[in-house]
């Protein structure tokens, strides 16, 4: 009998407290960036606090073994959607468009990554959510095309980084996408 690989939970470890020190380093060049750009408008703290709920969403789910990814896209959505009606409230700037939307794309597609890579053999369980999550990623580049994006720099920057997630998911899984898709489809 063949039983599954056990993934080093030290390597697990390691990826994890990685990409939190990484989530900690971006929350502080966020807010030097809000305090030198844009002091009288707080968006750091929104984005800061959008990068603290997805690590409170990624751990609960690491450690209870449910499937997230669905619960990523919900939340990249009602983020992004809330960051542009504070932008509207308070006379739309554009920051939501330009600088908020693409840094929650980006969070999205470093949890997809994480949660991929921690546990990849359920990587077909997230495949479907991580394709919305790419065509959401377009968003910014369709607005910096109709010239609702002043400074475009972020946004093309989030949509290369889902694109790329996208593939190097595809690559560290291609073989389990095969095998369900053989699985699935007794092809």
């Amino acid at each position: 009998m063949i039983y599954p690989q056990k993934i080093n939970a030290n390597k697990s470890d390691f990826i994890i407290k990685s990409s939190i020190l990484a989530s900690i380093l971006l929350a502080i060049i966020l807010l030097i960036i809000n305090k030198l750009i844009t002091p009288e408008i707080p968006w750091a703290a929104l984005t800061n606090s959008g990068i603290v709920y997805v690590w409170i969403t990624v751990l609960y789910a690491i450690n209870k073994n449910i499937n997230i990814a669905g619960h990523v896209l919900i939340q990249t959505i009602a983020i992004s959607l809330l960051t542009v009606y504070i932008d509207y409230r308070l006379g739309f700037n554009g920051w939501s468009l330009s600088i908020a939307i693409p840094i929650i794309i980006i969070i999205a597609n470093l949890t997809m990554l994480i949660l991929t890579i921690v546990s990849h053999k359920k990587y077909i369980r997230y495949a479907i959510y991580q394709l919305i999550i790419v065509l959401c990623s377009m968003v910014p580049v369709i607005l910096i095309t109709e010239k609702l994006i002043e400074e475009p720099i972020l946004g093309i920057v989030a949509t290369c980084i889902s694109i790329l997630n996208l593939i190097l998911t595809l690559a560290l899984c291609a073989r389990d996408v095969k095998e369900a898709i053989i699985r699935k489809f007794h092809v």
